[in-house]
This record gives structure tokens, C-alpha cells and sequence, in this order.
């Protein structure tokens, strides 16, 4: 495979007008798409086979004009001190509002709150639920805007008046966000390399993927719905491995072009070997997003395959609109020298009196094996202590910042009505096969008033005309996110459980808070299912990489400790609060249900990024000497600066995220920004080092058997050397070496 990349990498080399301006093109169509075709973004997602949402189709088929999954809204207004909303002049307010709201197109729904009692037990509270017959993401212009103008009147009066609910869902902006990593990722190569012409290099061409990749996903939303979420983490990880994957062949290519190379060979050459490592690297990335399709849920399935592609995107411009580029600087990559700053080759032996801190921080880990293994693994064990105390659910108002609308409506809800009426549970009889179906109806009302926890009320059976349907309402004593609700999920389901044998009708439990229950519940479920899976398809891979068994052994084993130490501390700091201030958590409470699988899969394939980057050194200074001991301190030695400088830019690029607002891409960007620290700088630089240094040459044991059957990738580029020594000296070529 080496041998085919160095002659890609001379080949772009040669025709670097062609290939910029191939992708300069793609770029310019992309963009074109995104601005004339594309559409609205939404976070309603579909997942067969859930109870909740099967009585949400069973409503909609029944009855299609009731928007069982609508776009709501509450508008909840609170009297000044000393007043009631019952006086005339608020009550009349409250009134003119919901009418006038009522009138509205689209609206199918506005409860009055005198009718409805929705009034607070001290009257000084009330909301009324405004209900549209469409999704919140198609709402028009003028629907929005008549909503944010209905509280006005009511302000005026003199009221507080706020509201919540998805109809008022904000598309999530990032721009400050990803200007933040770019920033701090371009003070990194600088401060790498000590050239602007070397720094730039890297961040041009993973801006130039990313602009592909976001412009290629704002173009699908014109014909297909994707989550609001999904150009955010694909801008994530593209930014990220974009710039790292680039940062690894600009290294390897100042590196030959400074021992003296022709520029040309020098791409070639660097392509051949570090292009090796980036196309596995982004394998094993794009395996683990892709494998996110298995669980079943389209967000998860859409944020993966948007992702999984602009990582492709990364890796093909890595392999050739980077040797382009090189093409036109030539051996200027090693000029441009910043005053203040040393140009330093990472990748060239280190003959100085004083070695470089890699080479003395690996000669440390592999004297001192052992006692690093042992401390590292008792360190990340009690780093993962959090999991086990683990909260899931999806985000509602009651996550949304203290200083927004909603989470000022979900909280003079929660204060004057119960933490429970921001999360209603519906209960949805289907009497089309009861014998009788009033008696089912209050079969099953009896049924749920017979619980004596959690529960603070019980609105009885309501009948949809025509559609052979009933709804309770159940109004929870704890909050929707609470572990109680979702308890209380699980007892209504089994003290109904017997209803339709008993009377023929189908009793389903629903509702926003029961769908995040299930949603919650079958997530941890596939976890372990999606785990085994990508660690499996990655472990294979490795096999075929290293030609190792213990290598891709550890490196399954280094990443459980990073996906422990990730959880761990996002449970810490999102859940227990802890920190919670520096990280503008508002509210801590339970862990975004899909943030699990995101860090697992997302993690999975970068943890691998720097154990191929750093073992495949290794594995090359093996090939070529033998000596398993010193080829772990020389190949640490020659990969950590640069290994440094990527993780150190990934974080930064992850870690911009956390000023976000939005309650699902804070924590991610936490979690992933914390779970490369560690699996970087703990894992892969310290545990494995000291691994390989315990072991010694059984880490490059493979069965003579497997030997035989497998293929050799020649990532380490020992046979592409062999080859051009071979070419050099006009000597034949064994037949295999490619």
C-alpha cells in the first residue's frame, strides 16, 4: 500500500494546478448547493419499535388531524407581586392572548387556563399549551414571530410572561466556537513548526474539507431532514482530524526535504509512510461513525454518516491536496523561520548532549515500566469511578440556560404547579377490540390511580371521537429527567399490563417524557452491542496494520480506560456539578442520553489515530533494528512532538465547544476534549510505552499461521524503502514487496 501512495503523493506532486484546482472546484460547487438548495434543520428523530412512540402513530393514524406530534408551546404568565392572575385586568389579558393565538394559522389547540385549571393553587400563576399542526422545524416565519410577540401584551399589563416548549427551537449557532479551535490550533503549528508556510499548510487544507463537508450536509437538508447537531459534530471532528492528519504528513515531508531530499521525493515518501498511518487512522474513524447506524435511531445514524464522510473528506485531501501544496512551496516549507522561534525537526534523530523530553520521558516510562503501568491503571480506574452512578435523558427546558425564555417557563411551571406538569405522561387506550370500552377506560384509570408513588395526578379518560382512542393524563410528582418519572414509566406499564387481556383494549403510555424514557433505556441497551462491534471490525483492522496481536490488544484495553476516564469525569462535572461554574453548567442533572455512544464512537477512532501515529514508529524502528526496547524510545521519540502538537489541537478544537449554550454539544465537546487528554497523555504516551517495554518482542508476536493468511499493508514503509533502494541501485525487486 505504500508503494501506491508514494506514487499518488508524486503524482499530485506534478499535477498540484490540477488537483487545487479539482478541489477548489468542489468547494465552490458545494457552497453553490448549500446556498440555493438547501432547507431547515430539525431534532425530531424516528426509532421503531418504542412503545411512546408507537401510540403517537397510532394517534396520528387515527386521528391525523389532531398533530399528536405537533409543535407545542406554554406561555406561562405570573402576576405581579401582590396580585392574581384572577384579577380582571390580568385575567382579561390572559384571555385577549390566548384567543388571539388561537386565531392563528396553523394553530389547532390554545387551552383557555381558567377552563383548563391550569391556574396555580395561590393564583398568581398560570399557562396555557398552544398546540400546531406541524413539527416545530416547520413552522413559518410568521407563526414564529406571532408567538414571540403574544406575551408582549401581557407584559405591559404588568405580568412576567414566558414561554417554553419546542416551538421556539433555535437552530444552534458555532461560529465563535470553531474561530476559538482554529486560533489555538494555528498557535500550536506555529509554535510546532516555527514556519507560517508549514503552520498554515494544515489549517488551509482541513478548512477547506471542512467548507466541502458542512457545505455537502446544508445541501442534503434540502431534500432529506437532518439534525441541527449533525453539521456541528461533523465540523468538530473535521476541523480536528483534518488539521491532525495534515499535521503528520507536513512533518514527515520537512523531514525529507531537510536530510536532503528532492522535494518531489520528499512527498512521495512522506505520503507513502505517514499517508499510510493517516488512511488507517481515518478508517478505524469512519468504522466507528458509521457504526453508529446499527443502533437504529436516524439522528445517531445521520450524525455519523455526515461525520464518517467529511473524515473521508480529510483523509482524500490529506493524500492529495496536500502533496499539491508541497508542490508549490517546495523547500520553502523549511523557510519562513519566525523571529524568537527554532525550526526543529520532530522526526530526525536526536544526537545532542541533552535529548528531547519524548526521548527522555519514553526512556523514563521503559525503566520504570512497572510502576507507570500500575499507577496509570489505578489512576484512570478511580478517574471512572462517575460511570457507575450514570443518569441518562434527553435534553428538555428544564437543560436549557437560566437566562433563556424556556427555562424561565419550565421553572415557574416546576415552583407553582410541581416539577411534574413540565413532563405529563399520556396514557392512550386503543378500545377499537374492547368489549366495552368505557369500562376499559376506567379499568385503566383505576389501574394507575391505584399507584401510591410519584404520582401527583391523574386527569381521567378523555375519548377522541371517531378514533376509537382514549388519553389519561398522569401529572408526575418528579421532574421529567428525574430517575422517579422514568421509574413511574416502568409501573404504570405493569399495573396496565393485564388490561387487554382482560378487556381487549391496548393501553399504551407516551408522551415527550416517556419517549426520552425509552429512548434512554434502548440506547443502554445497544451500547454494549455497538461496542463490541466497532472494537471488533478496529481490532481486526489493527491485526492487519501491526501484524500484532498484543498491540491491537492493548490498544482495545487503553481505550476502555479512556472511554471509563471520558464518562467519568463528564458524569462528574454535567451531573454532580462538580466544576460546574468554570464549565457554565446551569443545572446539573443526567448525561444527554446519545452522548455515551457519540464519545465511544468518536473517541474510539481518535484514540486509534494516536496509537497507529505512535506504534507504527515503533513497529518501523523494529523492522529496521530488532531491538524492541530501544525501538520503543526512538519511535516515541520521533512521533511525540508532533503527537503533542495534534492532541493538543485537538483538544483545543473540542474543548472551543464547551462555551456553546446548547445543552447536547457542551457536554460532548467536554467529553470529547477531556477523553483526548487523557487517552493521549495517559494511554497511548505513558501506558502503552510502558506496555511495549514489558513485553518486548512478543508485542510483534503474530501466529505463523495468521502470518500466512493475512496481507502485509506495509504501513511502517519498510518495503516501499526496500523498493527504492532496490530502484536506486538498479538491483531487481522481489516479487511481492508491493
Amino acid at each position: 500500500m505504500s508503494w501506491y501512495l508514494y506514487r499518488l503523493g508524486r503524482w499530485a506532486f506534478r499535477h498540484r494546478k490540477g488537483v487545487l484546482a479539482a478541489w477548489l472546484i468542489a468547494l465552490i460547487l458545494a457552497g453553490t448547493g448549500a446556498a440555493t438548495l438547501s432547507g431547515k434543520t430539525s431534532d425530531n428523530f424516528s426509532m421503531p419499535g418504542l412503545e411512546s412512540v408507537e401510540a403517537f402513530d397510532l394517534m396520528k393514524e387515527r386521528n391525523p388531524d389532531a398533530a399528536a406530534d405537533g409543535a407545542t408551546a406554554r406561555i406561562v404568565f405570573q402576576a405581579p407581586e401582590g396580585s392574581k392572575v384572577t384579577d380582571p385586568e390580568y385575567a382579561g389579558v390572559i384571555g385577549e392572548t390566548v384567543e388571539s393565538l388561537g386565531a392563528e394559522e396553523g394553530v389547532i389547540n390554545a387551552v383557555d387556563p381558567f377552563e383548563a385549571k391550569q391556574i396555580s393553587p395561590d393564583e398568581t400563576v398560570a399557562y396555557t399549551t398552544i398546540t400546531y399542526d406541524t413539527q416545530s422545524v416547520d413552522l413559518s416565519e410568521a407563526q414564529v414571530e406571532a408567538l414571540e410577540e403574544a406575551p408582549e401584551a401581557g407584559r405591559e399589563a404588568g405580568m412576567t410572561v414566558e414561554i417554553g416548549g419546542d416551538a421556539l427551537m433555535e437552530i444552534p449557532e458555532t461560529g465563535a466556537s470553531e474561530a476559538i479551535g482554529v486560533v489555538v490550533a494555528l498557535v500550536v503549528l506555529i509554535f510546532t513548526f516555527g514556519s507560517l508556510i508549514a503552520a498554515g499548510m494544515p489549517l488551509l487544507t482541513a478548512l477547506i474539507g471542512v467548507g466541502i463537508g458542512i457545505a455537502g450536509i446544508t445541501t442534503l437538508t434540502g431534500f432529506m431532514s437532518l439534525g441541527s447537531t449533525t453539521p456541528i459534530l461533523a465540523t468538530m471532528l473535521g476541523l480536528a482530524v483534518g488539521i491532525d492528519y495534515a499535521l503528520f504528513i507536513v512533518s514527515r515531508y520537512r523531514h525529507e526535504v531537510m536530510i536532503g531530499r528532492d522535494p518531489e521525493e520528499a512527498t512521495g515518501r512522506a505520503v507513502g509512510t505517514a499517508g499510510s498511518a493517516v488512511v488507517f487512522a481515518g478508517l478505524t474513524v469512519v468504522i466507528a461513525l458509521v457504526g453508529l447506524s446499527v443502533v437504529n435511531i436516524s439522528i445517531l445514524t445521520e450524525m455519523g454518516l455526515a461525520a464518517a464522510a467529511t473524515v473521508a473528506i480529510a483523509v482524500l485531501i490529506a493524500l492529495t491536496l496536500l502533496p499539491a501544496l508541497f508542490g508549490f512551496a517546495k523547500k520553502r516549507i523549511i523557510k519562513g523561520k519566525i523571529p524568537g522561534l527554532r525550526q526543529h525537526d520532530p522526526e530526525a534523530d536526536d544526537h545532542s548532549d541533552k535529548p528531547a523530553m519524548g526521548h527522555r520521558w519514553a526512556g523514563f516510562v521503559s525503566r520504570r515500566k512497572w510502576i507507570v503501568a500500575v499507577l496509570g491503571v489505578l489512576v484512570a480506574a478511580i478517574a471512572s469511578i462517575p460511570v457507575m452512578s450514570l443518569e441518562e435523558s434527553l435534553p428538555d427546558d428544564g437543560t436549557a440556560a437560566t437566562d433563556t425564555t424556556q427555562r424561565k417557563a419550565y421553572d415557574l411551571i416546576a415552583d407553582s404547579f410541581g416539577a411534574g406538569a413540565n413532563g405529563p405522561l399520556l396514557v392512550v387506550v386503543d378500545t377499537r377490540d374492547a368489549a366495552d370500552a368505557e369500562a376499559a377506560v376506567s379499568q385503566t384509570t383505576e389501574a394507575i390511580e391505584g399507584i401510591d408513588t410519584d404520582v401527583a395526578a391523574v386527569v381521567p379518560g378523555q375519548g377522541i371521537p371517531d378514533a376509537d382512542l382514549a388519553t389519561i393524563t398522569v401529572i408526575p410528582e418528579s421532574g421529567p429527567a428525574d430517575a422517579a418519572t422514568q421509574d413511574l414509566v416502568a409501573e404504570i406499564r405493569d399495573a396496565v399490563g393485564g388490561i387487554q387481556d382482560d378487556t381487549g383494549a391496548e393501553v399504551l403510555v407516551s408522551g415527550q417524557t416517556a419517549v426520552s424514557v425509552d429512548v434512554s433505556e434502548k440506547l443502554a441497551d445497544a451500547l454494549p452491542v455497538y461496542l463490541a462491534l466497532v472494537v471488533g471490525l478496529a481490532f481486526i483492522l489493527l491485526i492487519l496494520v501491526f501484524r500484532s496481536l498484543l498491540v491491537p490488544l492493548s490498544a482495545v484495553v487503553g481505550f476502555l480506560l479512556t472511554i471509563g476516564m471520558a464518562i467519568g469525569a463528564t458524569v462528574a462535572v454535567f451531573q454532580w456539578g462538580w466544576l460546574s461554574e468554570l464549565f457554565g453548567v446551569d443545572t446539573p442533572g443526567p448525561i444527554i442520553s446519545i452522548l455515551p455512544l457519540l464519545m465511544v464512537g468518536i473517541l474510539f477512532g481518535l484514540a486509534m489515530d494516536y496509537q497507529v501515529f505512535l506504534v507504527s514508529r515503533m513497529r518501523e524502528e523494529f523492522v529496521h533494528t530488532g531491538d524492541a526496547q530501544a525501538s520503543v524510545v526512538t519511535g516515541f521519540s520521533h512521533s511525540a512532538r508532533v503527537v503533542t502538537a495534534a492532541a493538543i489541537i485537538m483538544i483545543s478544537v473540542f474543548g472551543s465547544f464547551i462555551i456553546s449554550d446548547m445543552a447536547m454539544i457542551k457536554p460532548i465537546g467536554f467529553g470529547l476534549a477531556f477523553g483526548i487528554l487523557v487517552d493521549a497523555f495517559l494511554v497511548r504516551m505513558t501506558l502503552i510505552p510502558a506496555f511495549m517495554a514489558i513485553v518486548g518482542k512478543s508485542a510483534w508476536w503474530l501466529p505463523k499461521w495468521l502470518d500466512r493468511l493475512i496481507p502485509n499493508l506495509d504501513i511502517e514503509g519498510d518495503q516501499l524503502t526496500k523498493r527504492l533502494e532496490a530502484q536506486e541501485s538498479k538491483e531487481p525487486v522481489e516479487a511481492g514487496t508491493r
